[in-house]
């Protein structure tokens, strides 16, 4: 789906009191360290981090009662790993909006070529886009004024564009980090300066929500706390994730194989955004949700 057939409301950067309807029912997000959340801790949300693909799910969620969000990212994947680990059981799970972030570690620490990189990412973009899903795609961020990264910038630049032609050929949309002009004030990093900090993934879910034309509750520079719900209502909507999504999990896991060791993704089947552990927020009837 190209950026100017997606549904929605007209981009605003005006956060309104609730957000509008949109068309998606299951987002899956695929990535590394970026996409599961690293510098955005919160001990309540799985894995103990947080990031901008939980706020934007969040927000998503919101209106939508049968919304159901999966995160398979796994910090310090490389692309292949991305590819061979995420994209199948992605697939699997029928999202009708991906996102993926891949090839930052290969660039940063690995040297890889950018074209070689966008050569093996192409394919993968483009089975996922045949399966009708809105494919979200995320070009570098500009680490130019950052010292030691400075001097990959020219491979992330030459990245960026394979990845807009990526899109462009599978009808895909780009969330583009390299001109965020946000992001080079230093509050937005975490600091190793190489993950955000939780004002960088509230910035950054701001504008991935912009970038699919939906409207959304984000304040600038005000990052969103996680909300708090009632007893009743955190115990009803236990039950019907148990129901629905974790026991179905478990049988799955049982009949086919033993759990992969090592590091796993935090939210591996897709689920409401408030589950078990976590807050689960009052209705979305006003804007203090």
């Amino acid at each position: 789906m190209s950026t100017s057939s997606i549904p929605g409301p007209a981009r605003s950067r005006s956060a309104a009191p609730t957000p509008d309807p949109h068309p998606w029912g299951r987002y899956v997000a695929l990535g590394d360290s970026f996409t599961e959340g690293f510098g955005d801790p919160e001990p309540r949300s799985p894995g103990g981090v947080r990031g901008w693909a939980d706020r934007v799910a969040e927000e998503l969620s919101v209106n939508h009662g049968d919304f159901a969000y999966a995160n398979l990212a796994v910090r310090g994947r490389l692309l292949q790993q991305i590819i061979d680990d995420q994209v199948g059981p992605a697939i699997e799970l029928r999202p009708d909006l991906v996102t993926l972030s891949a090839g930052g570690n290969d660039i940063v620490f690995r040297g890889a070529d950018p074209d070689k990189l966008a050569e093996r990412l192409d394919p993968v973009i483009g089975r996922l886009s045949d399966t009708g899903a809105t494919v979200v795609l995320f070009t570098g961020p500009d680490w130019g004024n950052i010292p030691v990264f400075s001097r990959i910038r020219g491979k992330v630049a030459i990245f960026n564009e394979d990845l807009r032609t990526i899109a462009a050929r599978h009808d895909g949309v780009v969330a583009d980090l390299w001109t965020l002009r946000q992001l080079t004030d230093p509050r937005m990093w975490d600091p190793d300066r190489l993950h955000f900090s939780p004002l960088g993934h509230h910035t950054i879910a701001a504008m991935v929500l912009e970038t699919l034309n939906v409207s959304h509750t984000l304040k600038p520079l005000e990052p969103k706390v996680l909300p708090t719900g009632t007893w009743r209502q955190a115990r009803s909507n236990d039950l019907v994730w148990a129901r629905e999504y974790l026991f179905p999990w478990v049988l799955r896991r049982v009949r086919q194989r033993p759990a992969t060791l090592g590091l796993t993704a935090k939210r591996p089947e897709p689920g409401p955004v408030f589950g078990p552990g976590l807050p689960h927020g009052p209705l979305p009837a006003g804007p203090d949700r």
